[in-house]
């Protein structure tokens, strides 16, 4: 089984800018307090590691 991240959204992305709602997206968050589970890629750790201030990892799985 593949290791997996449940990521939850902690910060609003009004008033940020574009690349930081896209990234929101891309983790396929878009509402306050959502909250997914992905995999653990690096392409994944990277998106998160842009926006710490919006997301925050809730558990490590795996």
């Amino acid at each position: 089984m593949a290791k997996t991240l449940v990521v939850k959204q902690i910060g609003s992305p009004i008033r940020r800018p574009e690349i930081q709602r896209k990234t929101l997206i891309g983790l396929g968050l878009n509402k306050m307090h959502r909250v997914r589970e992905l995999e653990d890629t690096p392409s994944v750790r990277g998106m998160i590691n842009k926006i710490p201030h919006l997301v925050e990892i809730v558990e490590e799985r795996g």
